[in-house]
């Protein structure tokens, strides 16, 4: 990996944070708050947030068992993707190199802060190889994303082939990991002492059952975490998605049961899919979706949207034609769906 200061850009580096009335007011017991010119009514929301969200992350290092100083939280994953554009990649001048198909965000996030976006076509599989992703990097190529489990194919990227990107590429590797407690893979956020350069995220959206409180979390070294800190927007976590955040975290059983009963709705409905005469091919998943090729996904989804299901409609994405995204559901959502499925006349 180069020097984070080299992979950095130079007017990032140089910056000198905005610091707030709450960054500045630490380890003092204090009941009477005059710092900030906030309301003295409307107790407790009229305070300020926590601005590096001391509680949820002390919580959160816990269940997730990294340190702290190893922990991002950004308004999803989605922020933690942006600060990644806004800290390594000089619009116009540097790139960015990514699998395809994958998560949309990535190009929307690299268009939006005038960064290259070089698309590499996984195989037939669903998988890459190091090599091909390098063979498109250049000494401008500042960050690489993977996606595993990969949206919208659903299958984990080959574990050896991230090895081998993460020991040889010398900027940034993102590894997604939105779905890992759906899969049978162990989280790369384990790896961080021994890959300088990756950085892992993952959301409270699905597994946790939270996506309504917008909450991504980024796991990476502690300098590369302190970048991230020093360009967010200040109060970028609120106060009632710090609170709900710590609820679902204390109710981590809870949690565990909706994915195993979920992994074991994905093995129902995929072999109950796999029945049906419209069904071509469900691919491999290890998120809480699967992606099935059918005989006409435009007409079948259109049908859905009749019957008042919805599930997505991948035909368009590269590899992916007349492929059905499908979330997986409760017992009850999956039974009405295979019962519409088996319905549908073609």
């Amino acid at each position: 990996m180069k020097p984070l200061k080299e992979l950095t850009r130079p007017n990032v580096w140089r910056l000198k944070p905005y610091s707030s009335a709450r960054d500045e007011y630490k380890g003092v017991s204090a009941s009477v708050f005059l710092d900030a010119n906030e309301s003295p009514y409307n107790n407790p929301i009229n305070r300020y947030p926590d601005p590096l969200q001391g509680e949820v992350k002390a919580l959160l290092a816990q269940v997730k068992q990294v340190p702290a100083e190893n922990i991002f939280l950004g308004n999803g994953s989605d922020e933690a993707i942006d600060l990644l554009f806004r800290a390594f990649c000089e619009p116009r001048i540097d790139n960015v190199v990514a699998i395809d198909p994958t998560y949309g965000m990535y190009q929307v996030c690299a268009e939006v802060n005038d960064v290259e976006y070089r698309k590499v076509l996984l195989d037939e599989n669903y998988q890459f190889t190091a090599d091909s992703l390098l063979a498109v990097a250049d000494e401008h190529t500042k960050v690489i994303f993977l996606c595993s489990p990969n949206n919208p194919t659903g299958n984990d990227l080959c574990r050896d082939e991230i090895v081998k990107l993460l020991n040889t590429f010398d900027g940034l590797v993102v590894v997604d990991e939105a779905y890992i407690d759906f899969s049978d893979s162990p989280s790369f956020r384990f790896d961080l002492a021994k890959y300088p350069n990756i950085v892992v995220l993952q959301t409270f959206s699905k597994a946790w059952g939270s996506a309504a409180i917008r909450l991504g979390m980024a796991f990476a070294s502690e300098e590369i975490i302190a970048l991230f800190n020093k360009i967010k927007y200040p109060y970028n976590i609120n106060i009632l998605t710090q609170q709900q955040a710590i609820s679902v975290l204390q109710r981590k059983e809870e949690v565990a049961a909706w994915v195993a009963l979920l992994r074991q709705e994905r093995a129902r409905l995929a072999d109950e899919l796999l029945q049906l005469p419209l069904t071509e091919k469900i691919f491999p998943s290890q998120a809480n979706f699967i992606l099935a090729r059918v005989a006409d996904a435009t007409a079948i989804y259109n049908y859905l949207v009749g019957q008042g299901i919805i599930v997505r409609n991948r035909h368009s994405v590269s590899l992916c034609g007349n492929c059905l995204r499908i979330t997986i559901g409760t017992p009850e959502e999956n039974n009405t769906l295979l019962n519409a499925m088996k319905e549908y006349k073609q």
